[in-house]
């Protein structure tokens, strides 16, 4: 870590110039107006985000979970201002890190990082492996933690490691390389190399069902989620996803699939930003930036011959990463995106859609939306819309820990 740390300092770093240009630095903006209706069902409600990318800027920069930061999107005393009771931790190896073969070592580095800094803020947070270990976690006042590896920990898919992490307290493993291929199973981003699943995908899908592990398609292909929702004993869950009847890209899921991971007994959580579920927005943003947000066609010419800590180096001035400012004319209001969750409700029902944020990865917040502190927002309108207090219940928290509770038995 030091040794990382004093590479990184002694290093030049450049930004990425549309980042540079189009992202919010601060987040001081006064807090928006929500009803006190909203807000106290949003309080009482067991909040549990699916997917946040709590520690990258602490992996790459230094600092801790628990400082109050003034930029990004996610730190724990602002998770806690927001409601979020617990959250699945994501674990995130880039595919910067795949040329060389570096994504085991980095996962490993990842791993250590976070049992590091969920010790060091024991005070708010625990690691959890089950249901069990969060109704243990919230009688305490606590935050639960579920480690989740997003991208590769290995792209072989070696079972022996797949065990080891498990070992360490991984519960969630994304089955793609986030938008690259694993050599055993499809990604939604990249040219198909095994039609779905490899035999020893399917291997690494009954290990993972036999270890109670969470199996995570966000990110893959569709012929990959309709082979392993065929093969899975257990549920199966997208942590941070959108519907792709809203937006057309192979990021988002297709209703059929949708309808197939409910039979199955699983959950849809949605990711919050409007590249996913708002297609004006998507498409301004996409003009601006001249390729989709995830084309990583460069990345191997850009880590070609470097070591792990230059690659770190290449990465680290892109964390956490935040959602870009946009025009008013093109900018996604809550409505909107609480327009897509009414649209997965009305086709797989409202115990099987759920949340998952995607905070300090990138998400594009409504407009008036600082940060997790503003989830009310949302509460606000369901609640204006004739939501239930028990679908809102459900959609927070209760859908996602019902199946989380079923696959780590």
């Amino acid at each position: 870590m030091l040794t990382r740390r004093r590479f990184i300092g002694a290093t030049a770093i450049a930004s990425f110039g549309w980042r540079r240009a189009f992202t919010q630095e601060t987040t001081d903006r006064a807090a928006p107006h929500v009803s006190s209706q909203a807000l106290a069902i949003h309080q009482h409600a067991f909040i549990f985000d699916a997917h946040v990318h709590a520690l990258d800027r602490e992996f790459y920069s230094g600092g801790s979970m628990g400082d109050r930061r003034s930029n990004g999107q996610w730190d724990l005393p602002r998770a806690r201002e927001g409601g979020e009771d617990a959250f699945f931790l994501s674990i995130y190896v880039p595919e910067e890190y795949y040329p060389a073969r570096f994504e085991t070592r980095q996962a490993m580095r990842r791993m250590d990082h976070a049992l590091r800094q969920i010790h060091e803020n024991q005070k708010l947070i625990e690691l959890a492996l089950n249901g069990a270990d969060i109704d243990r976690i919230r009688s305490k006042g606590k935050m639960a933690a579920v480690l989740d590896i997003e991208g590769s920990y290995d792209l072989d898919g070696d079972l022996g490691i797949l065990r080891d992490l498990h070992a360490l307290g991984l519960r969630s493993a994304q089955l793609s390389a986030h938008n690259w291929n694993q050599n055993y199973a499809d990604s939604c981003c990249s040219t198909p190399k095994s039609n779905g699943l490899t035999a020893h995908g399917r291997e690494l899908i009954h290990e993972m069902n036999c270890l109670g592990m969470v199996i995570n398609v966000s990110h893959s292909g569709d012929e990959t989620l309709s082979q392993v929702l065929d093969i899975s004993d257990r549920p199966v869950i997208a942590t941070h996803h959108g519907m792709r009847s809203v937006n057309d890209i192979p990021r988002n899921m297709p209703d059929a699939p949708m309808k197939k991971l409910v039979d199955k007994g699983g959950v849809f959580c949605f990711q919050i930003g409007s590249e996913f579920n708002y297609l004006r927005e998507y498409k301004w943003l996409t003009a601006e930036r001249g390729k989709t947000f995830f084309d990583t066609t460069s990345i191997p010419d850009r880590v070609k011959g470097k070591s792990i800590y230059e690659v770190d180096t290449l990465v680290a001035p892109t964390f956490p990463m935040k959602g870009a400012i946009v025009p008013d004319s093109v900018a996604m209001m809550v409505d909107d995106w609480v327009d897509v969750v009414d649209r997965a409700i009305k086709l797989i029902g409202e115990d099987h859609v759920g949340f998952g944020s995607d905070f300090d990865g990138g998400p594009t917040l409504a407009k008036g939306m600082r940060d997790v502190r503003d989830l009310p927002m949302i509460t606000d309108t369901m609640l204006r819309r004739g939501y239930t207090e028990e679908r809102i219940r459900k959609f927070w928290g209760g859908n996602l820990l019902r199946v989380f509770r079923q696959i780590t038995l």
